[in-house]
């Protein structure tokens, strides 16, 4: 994977609302790698800290969020099509 598909992952997997089910929609990638990818790209004490807030977290699995939330980004987020950004 190039460096800027990596970044964008763990972009990603770092931002609550995002849930693993849109990562593997757009990157093909299960809760499993994209863990694997969090623990080999950031500090140890930085996956640590993510991991407490991806278990303790109902917005990063589908089956556990609540109902009124079902967008997989934020409004703030800019419009992505196909892991490259719009241009304006």
């Amino acid at each position: 994977m190039s460096p800027e598909i990596v970044d964008r992952i763990v972009e990603m997997a770092w931002e609550d609302r995002t849930p693993f089910d849109a990562i593997k929609a757009q990157f093909q990638l299960s809760e499993s790698a994209v863990r694997a990818l969090m623990r080999k790209e950031l500090k140890r004490s930085s996956y640590i800290l993510w991991r407490k807030r991806v278990e303790n977290s109902s917005l990063k699995h589908l089956k556990k969020r609540i109902d009124g939330v079902t967008a997989f980004k934020s409004n703030a987020q800019r419009h992505i099509t196909l892991n490259k950004l719009s241009k304006r």
